[in-house]
């Protein structure tokens, strides 16, 4: 049975899933390749689509560590560095299956977050850029990472 607190991140999840394809989804051919952050690392829309699909994953993994008594990310660990590695392995990946990629990695973590109980929720590991935080924030952190960056992408920071 799916309790309120579990319920309110699937929803969240959902609701910022479908937010991000609808910015997405209004995006023309042209505006892929639009350069939306200039700096420290230049990214367009492509880009910052495929750090969504590689991020989400890694975040989940790490949350998924936690809820079953792990440490969550090491100390010291070079997010930027994950970044970079995963921007090159997914920069010559076409829109649409970008787009399937992400649906489907949101699909798992809604699908994880459903399979949990508050009990897991409470469990506190280190997340790469909130350090020490419960599972329940990180879970919510996925959803905000990728609608704080549709709001800095389209310049409502």
């Amino acid at each position: 049975m799916t309790t309120p607190r579990i319920q309110t991140l699937i929803d969240k999840l959902e609701k910022g899933a479908q937010k991000t394809n609808e910015i997405f989804g209004k995006l023309t051919p042209e505006q892929w390749s639009q350069v939306i952050f200039p700096a420290p690392h230049t990214w367009t829309w492509q880009d910052l689509l495929a750090h969504f699909v590689s991020t989400e994953p890694r975040l989940l993994e790490i949350a998924q560590g936690v809820a079953s008594g792990g440490e969550g990310t090491p100390e010291g660990y070079n997010f930027d560095a994950f970044n970079a590695e995963e921007l090159a392995r997914l920069r010559d990946y076409p829109f649409p299956r970008l787009m399937a990629m992400l649906d489907i990695a949101r699909q798992e973590t809604v699908d994880w977050v459903a399979s949990l109980d508050d009990a897991h929720l409470d469990r506190v590991g280190r997340h790469p850029t909130l350090g020490m935080v419960s599972v329940e924030a990180m879970i919510t952190a996925i959803y905000g990472h990728q609608l704080l960056h549709m709001r800095e992408a389209q310049g409502k920071k």
